[in-house]
């Protein structure tokens, strides 16, 4: 049975809810420009692959990739862009999640795989469970899910983009995005070591790309979205079974 929110009727979906302990996956990407040497899509392919082979992996239903994120720190100087507010991802995931909620999640995990999301996707987060008692909400950024995901995205820049960790994602899952012919002039230092200021990508990169996507492959990629479909599948499982510490009501000063 097909573990996408799209392909469920409706009166398929309080069973498939159940069986899932009421949880429900949402992956968040964005669409902004990726260097010279990939497509602009590359955070909304990677969120829905990602989030595919978990939903399949744990059995709980992962709703529609969202393809647009908050990437106003892409600039203009470079065509491809298509960014969204913060304030407006932050009411968007917020309306999704009360229309979820309606449905009957009460476990919702956000998979995030563009990096300034996180800001306004934590914001949601406070407003989603201080609407609903009942509703606890998960936010997971890609990147960062374990130590080991962590070391490999990190490893040529602390303010990576389009680099050997998302090409080589990208190499081996979508390798339509790469453009290989372009990859061995594609590298570009992270220039952000010390500043005191966070700039946009126009003021720290000569061509959008932090890192060396030069040293990308399809075997690393292969491996390392292996490791991100095990951890995080790993994270969606314990929270499937996580409750609240204390049962205490928000909106009360009485005992739950």
């Amino acid at each position: 049975m097909t573990m996408q929110w799209s392909h469920t009727t409706w009166d398929e979906m309080p069973s498939k809810l159940a069986v899932a302990n009421q949880s429900a996956i949402l992956p968040i990407g964005a669409t902004e420009q990726h260097g010279p040497h990939m497509g602009c899509g590359m955070d909304y392919i990677l969120a829905d692959i990602l989030c595919r082979a978990v939903a399949e992996q744990v059995r709980v239903p992962m709703l529609p990739t969202m393809p647009y994120g908050c990437s106003v720190g892409h600039s203009q100087r470079w065509p491809g862009t298509i960014a969204v507010t913060p304030i407006t991802l932050i009411n968007l995931i917020k309306e999704i999640g009360d229309w979820a909620y309606a449905s009957g999640v009460r476990r919702l995990f956000i998979v995030n795989t563009h990096v300034t999301n996180a800001a306004p996707l934590r914001c949601a987060l406070e407003m989603l469970r201080s609407a609903h008692d009942d509703m606890m909400v998960a936010v997971f950024n890609s990147a960062t899910i374990s130590p080991r995901v962590r070391e490999f995205h990190f490893a040529d820049g602390d303010d990576w983009h389009a680099n050997d960790a998302e090409t080589s994602l990208m190499l081996a899952k979508a390798p339509d995005m790469v453009r290989e012919s372009k990859l061995a002039a594609a590298d570009d230092p992270d220039r952000t070591d010390g500043l005191v200021f966070a700039h946009p990508v126009n003021r720290t990169s000569l061509n959008g790309v932090t890192g060396q996507p030069s040293k990308s492959s399809a075997e690393k990629g292969s491996v390392w979205f292996d490791w991100m479909v095990e951890d995080l599948s790993a994270l969606v499982r314990k929270g499937m079974q996580e409750t609240p510490p204390l049962s205490y009501s928000y909106f009360s000063h009485v005992h739950g």
